[in-house]
């Protein structure tokens, strides 16, 4: 059983984590067959939650091109970009993609990532891929396909759900949890979330998908008759308690409130909704669990939140609430891990982040493994991640060109 401690002989103070608890926080001596780490100087912290993200985005930014006709609104930024990439998706690629994301999630202070998956040509075995990256690197993640009718029709919307069944079924892996997922409101039929609900139910899991992240999808559900597509999901009892409701941009007071009474997470993403145009949710302050996502951007929190604060205070969001979204994620893995992960203390997951003077990421523990030490990866070399990742682009941007 590993232990370690982290001492601070400038304070006197030492944190001491035993497998992957912190058994305590004080003055100590060391500890008998526990490796010491120096953090003279250094905060010790929490790791970072990104509590909605794609990592099948991850090699976005080696020179994701530009659409020949550029889009006009959000759903042409789905169908000319995003919805190009994912149809373009393989084995490698999609490895590539996760291993330079989580890598890169890692060496920034994240220790754990709450992704969204869509691989249309690659649905079967697709979690195994983003786990099989989170397990090697050492991050904690929640893991699940989004269904969907938008290509394949029903039967692609079935074997979205069917990959996570059988990945919330099969998988072992103790920092890696499955969820069902559905894309969107407005890509699949009513049938399609009935059953979405009933393997959440069968399986005792919540649900991940987008809801009202543009006006598209508010519209999509009142010509279904529904009055938003919150109200679409709930009605068809497909949001158990501590699902994941990302967006929300277009959700307004009564809609909020409702996901605060159902025991819903709201996560917004900043600098996605800002890209994208879809505008500032300016009702989610009605809920106190609202959570903080890169929705496919790099996992860098610190960034996200400084976009968060920068677009609230143009917006004149409620300060108080925008004070609470980067930490929220916190009792958003707890609910899913059955275990504290703020503050430190002890009995709480050893997901912690020790940081230079500067600001810097020194070491990172992910369940009290050490992944991240004096600021390089500890299982796996970033170098020929990178390496990998940059070839992988280039042939996915040459696939996507094509579809």
């Amino acid at each position: 059983m590993a232990e370690w401690l982290l001492t601070q002989s400038s304070s006197g103070v030492s944190v001491r984590i035993k497998a992957d608890r912190i058994v305590e926080i004080g003055p100590q001596p060391p500890a008998s067959g526990a490796e010491i780490l120096s953090c003279d100087g250094c905060t010790i912290e929490p790791g970072a939650v990104n509590a909605h993200t794609h990592l099948y985005s991850g090699l976005a930014p080696l020179g994701l091109p530009v659409p020949a006709i550029p889009p006009e609104n959000f759903v042409q930024i789905l169908e000319r970009i995003w919805w190009r990439l994912d149809r373009a998706l393989d084995e490698d690629s999609l490895r590539a993609a996760a291993r330079f994301y989580v890598a890169q999630a890692l060496l920034a202070g994240t220790t754990a990532l709450v992704d969204h998956h869509e691989s249309p040509r690659l649905i079967t075995g697709s979690l195994d891929i983003l786990a099989d990256a989170c397990a090697e690197l050492g991050c904690r993640a929640l893991l699940t396909y989004g269904a969907t009718e938008r290509n394949g029709g029903i039967a692609e919307a079935r074997a979205g759900l069917a990959e996570c069944h059988r990945f919330v079924k099969a998988n072992r892996r103790p920092t890696v949890h499955g969820l069902v997922g559905l894309h969107a409101s407005f890509t699949v039929s009513d049938e399609t979330i009935r059953t979405a609900g009933e393997l959440c139910r069968a399986l005792s899991v919540p649900m991940h998908v987008h809801v009202a992240e543009d006006l598209a999808d508010v519209r999509d559900a009142e010509a279904r008759g529904y009055r938003d597509p919150l109200d679409r999901l709930l009605t068809l009892g497909a949001l158990p308690p501590g699902s994941i409701v990302a967006h929300g941009v277009h959700l307004d007071e009564q809609a909020v409130k409702r996901c605060e009474s159902e025991g819903l997470w709201l996560v917004q993403n900043p600098r996605s909704n800002h890209g994208n145009r879809v505008g500032y949710p300016q009702n989610l302050w009605h809920s106190h669990r609202v959570a903080l996502g890169t929705d496919g951007y790099p996992a860098q929190l610190a960034e996200e939140a400084a976009a968060l604060w920068t677009y609230a205070r143009a917006a004149g969001d409620h300060e108080a609430s925008v004070a609470q979204r980067p930490v929220a994620g916190y009792a958003l893995l707890a609910e899913h891990f059955a275990l504290p992960f703020a503050p430190l203390a002890a009995g709480s997951a050893a997901d912690l982040v020790v940081r230079s003077p500067s600001g810097q990421v020194e070491h990172v523990f992910v369940a009290g493994r050490l992944v991240v030490r004096h600021g390089g990866l500890v299982h796996a070399d970033l170098a020929p991640i990178s390496f990998e990742a940059n070839q992988q682009a280039a042939r996915l941007w040459q696939l996507m060109s094509t579809l």
